[in-house]
């Protein structure tokens, strides 16, 4: 097989893994393309997590014609028994003669050894193509599989002279319906959504996602995800009628400071508590996002107000930024869109990268990741 139709079929392969975009984590988004004579035999995506993978699902839709066929996958198949068992063992059953991966597992349990089983059973392995792309699509498993660390998307709106509310905290709505719902899906890919208790006392949030499963296109017979929101209460001063506990989905409150009393409150009220170090009643945020790797959370979405997203930023704990630019201004008395006390001088400055820029609706969406050194000053 040469090597333009080994990246067409990984390219087809990397969108039916995209299918699983809102629903398999704690997994990664796999799929898995069998060809056969340079045609398509079967194709298949992990759906959910618990669910056959990818390359089983491919396989059980091509049943004997799988023999001698090549697979392409987006993940290195896995040699592990999890809650499935291993794919690994699938392919080489099946009598797949070839296998095409675009990427490694990161996962220390498969990283290489999948790859060795496939080769030691007489498979010929071929890693790598469409690597960038195929991470693209996982980049909090990636993350805590490598680093102990959930993948941290912080997501704010403003208006061109950047501005997030007005003086008194009017915020409805700085951006346009179309917007709203773009955030609505970067909800649903998100297995936690992050804010501070200040946020929930402002403005008593949902922070739930409120499409249906046919706007999400996702398969109907899986339900709409709904991420863990986790809220940054030292104090444990949420209140127990906060709305968002009353809602579907998980409300993990995480503070340093127990409060019995009030701790039992909230837990009748649905809340899950978490107990973890800080100091002068502030959480150290670095342990929090440990605590929700370890909760196998992939990917943080962090809706917050300017003190929590500057502090997470000027930390290096943001991996991805996504503003919304409104076009309006809203006049040099409104809120600013980052507390960062740090920066003072033009070699303070925190230097982005601008990897997508488009328009949403009226609005502007960037998106930007922060480069991991400081830009020096000119």
């Amino acid at each position: 097989m040469n090597s333009a139709l080994d990246h067409r079929f990984m390219a087809h392969a990397i969108r039916l893994a995209r299918q699983g975009l809102y629903t398999t984590h704690p997994n990664p988004r796999v799929g898995c393309l069998l060809v056969k004579d340079g045609e398509i035999i079967a194709e298949g995506y992990h759906r959910r997590a618990g669910e056959p993978h990818a390359e089983r699902n491919a396989l059980a839709m091509a049943g004997a014609a799988a023999r001698g066929s090549t697979a392409y996958v987006t993940l290195e198949p896995c040699c592990h028994h999890g809650r499935t068992p291993p794919c690994a063992d699938a392919l080489i059953e099946a009598g797949v003669k070839r296998v095409v991966a675009a990427m490694r597992d990161p996962n220390p349990k498969v990283s290489g050894s999948g790859f060795k089983q496939l080769q030691q059973a007489g498979i010929e392995v071929i890693e790598g193509v469409m690597q960038a792309q195929a991470e693209a699509l996982n980049p909090g498993f990636i993350k805590r599989m490598s680093q102990g660390l959930p993948y941290v998307r912080c997501k704010m709106a403003m208006s061109l002279d950047g501005r997030t509310a007005m003086a008194d905290g009017e915020s409805q709505w700085i951006t346009s319906p179309a917007a709203r719902a773009d955030v609505q899906r970067l909800r649903a890919q998100s297995a936690a959504i992050l804010t501070g208790v200040g946020t929930l006392l402002a403005d008593d949030p949902s922070m739930n996602v409120r499409l249906s499963a046919s706007e999400l296109a996702i398969d109907a017979a899986l339900p709409v995800p709904h991420p863990v929101r986790v809220v940054l209460d030292p104090s444990l001063e949420t209140p127990p009628e906060a709305k968002m506990l009353g809602l579907p989905g998980p409300t993990l409150i995480i503070c340093n400071d127990e409060q019995p009393v009030h701790g039992a409150a909230l837990e009748a009220a649905g809340a899950q508590i978490a107990v973890l170090p800080g100091d002068n009643q502030r959480l150290d945020l670095q342990e929090v996002l440990r605590f929700l790797a370890l909760q196998e959370i992939n990917e943080v979405l962090l809706e917050s107000g300017a003190t929590l997203a500057g502090a997470m930023l000027e930390q290096g704990l943001v991996d991805e930024l996504v503003v919304y630019l409104a076009p309006h201004l809203m006049g040099s008395a409104a809120r600013g869109l980052l507390l960062l006390p740090g920066i003072t001088h033009m070699a303070d400055r925190i230097a982005l990268d601008i990897c997508d820029l488009r328009q949403v609706g009226s609005d502007i969406r960037i998106t930007a990741r922060p480069q991991r050194e400081r830009e020096g000053g000119n």
